[in-house]
């Protein structure tokens, strides 16, 4: 889920934390410019892990500050093809399920990774799986007793398994006119999403597969991290 991405910049450091320890004080900068931002084909940046290289600082006419060259490693969310992680439902709609894990909200399950023979229930916002049936199609699943539904809803813990992520750069560009109409822009897509699925065993809500049992060791403490 998380991993060590290494990078190069140039930092200033502000002439009123001149007196601080250099390394803390180029972290402080480094942290203020990348933690919670999405760079291009890296992933979400969570925060520095060490300096591995700093130039001496150098004073740049006309703004006093100091400059550093820097080499760095971040710590960094993006998981790998087929990891499988532990999210929360945030919301369900007709196209599938968006999920969060307290810092990251852009996880999306699409309907075709929902176990089969699943359908979204409109009365209740929420998808379903019937286990073990015959039907195909959402009508005849519509008409199934709700009792035999499993719901997946909001707020339900997940184990998911990743299956591609994809990074946008939606610049929002000039405004278009059309025959004299300005016409509005498309809504941008997030910087960062996450693909995954839950159509094999082991995966979707927790509860499904635990019964009543604690969640793994590792997942049960990161989840309560999350509830906080």
């Amino acid at each position: 889920m998380f991993c060590i991405s290494v990078l190069k910049d140039t930092v200033a450091i502000h002439p009123q934390n001149f007196g601080a320890p250099v390394e803390d004080a180029l972290i402080a900068e480094i942290n203020k410019k990348y933690a919670n931002r999405v760079l291009h084909d890296v992933g979400l940046c969570i925060c520095v892990f060490d300096l591995t290289e700093a130039g001496e600082g150098k004073v740049r006419y006309g703004d006093g500050f100091l400059w550093y060259k820097v080499v760095f490693r971040l710590v960094v969310f993006r998981p790998f093809t087929s990891e499988v992680i532990i999210a929360k439902v945030k919301s369900s709609d007709e196209e599938g399920i968006r999920l969060h894990t307290g810092f990251f909200d852009d996880i999306f399950i699409p309907v075709a990774y929902l176990p089969q023979p699943s359908a979204f229930d409109p009365n209740e916002r929420a998808h379903f799986w019937l286990p073990d049936s015959d039907l195909k199609t959402s009508t005849e699943l519509l008409d199934t007793p709700v009792s035999e539904r499993m719901y997946i809803d909001q707020g339900e813990i997940v184990r998911v398994r990743v299956e591609s992520d994809e990074f946008y750069d939606d610049e929002p560009g000039p405004p278009k006119a059309s025959e004299g109409v300005i016409t509005k822009h498309e809504p941008k897509r997030p910087p960062y999403v996450v693909c995954c699925s839950i159509a094999e065993q082991g995966l979707g809500p927790v509860a499904w597969w635990n019964g009543s049992q604690q969640v793994e060791e590792g997942e049960e403490e990161y989840v309560e991290e999350e509830e906080e």
